[in-house]
């Protein structure tokens, strides 16, 4: 029985979610079935995820990482004290997300959620755009400066159709539900 649904019956030809996804951004390589992570779960990882590296910090340095936050400390004699903390903040962001990612193919607050970052069609991140993308997280520290990129990136998650924060699609990557992914394409999340 030949006929111009759109709609396919035995699942050959097109469906409708990908008609829609080509005319709205072309074509776009991500594996059938992969379900894109919701906003929710990918805060709920960076909290995380932040909280482990915090929680290193302060285990390795005695709590000293916590003058990061005294601003007070700026207008001392001791302002180097408050920099040097934040200069110990931002490199262990950087390295955690750079290489959790790179080695596991996802950080351990998105692992214990399960998400995955991978690139838009379904393989592992680069290396190179593990680092990119690490060091764009960077922005999400910076004290009330945070709170417009959190707003802006979330809003991009919310309305574009592919999930994308400003800084997947910087990197084309999508951070997706790990048991989503086809078995040849998670062999590489740990």
């Amino acid at each position: 029985m030949d006929h111009d649904s759109p709609i396919s019956v035995y699942g050959k030809g097109p469906t409708l979610a990908k008609i829609a996804v080509q005319e709205q951004e072309g074509h776009w390589p991500v594996p059938e079935g992969t379900i894109l992570a919701p906003l929710w779960k990918r805060i709920s990882a960076y909290v995380l995820d932040s909280a482990v590296v915090m929680g290193v910090l302060v285990i390795l340095t005695g709590s000293w990482v916590a003058y990061a936050w005294n601003f007070g400390a700026l207008m001392s004699s001791q302002w180097y004290f408050v920099l040097i903390n934040w200069l110990l903040v931002f490199q262990m962001n950087y390295l955690y997300h750079k290489y959790t990612v790179s080695s596991i193919g996802r950080s351990l607050g998105q692992r214990w959620l399960g998400l995955a970052v991978v690139r838009e069609d379904g393989e592992p991140l680069q290396r190179t755009d593990c680092g990119r993308r690490a060091f764009s997280k960077l922005r999400y520290l910076l004290p009330l400066l945070n709170l417009y990129f959190l707003y802006k990136d979330g809003m991009f998650i919310r309305k574009r159709h592919t999930h994308q924060s400003s800084i997947d699609l910087a990197c084309a990557s999508i951070v997706v539900v790990a048991n989503s992914l086809p078995p040849a394409k998670r062999s590489h999340l740990r």
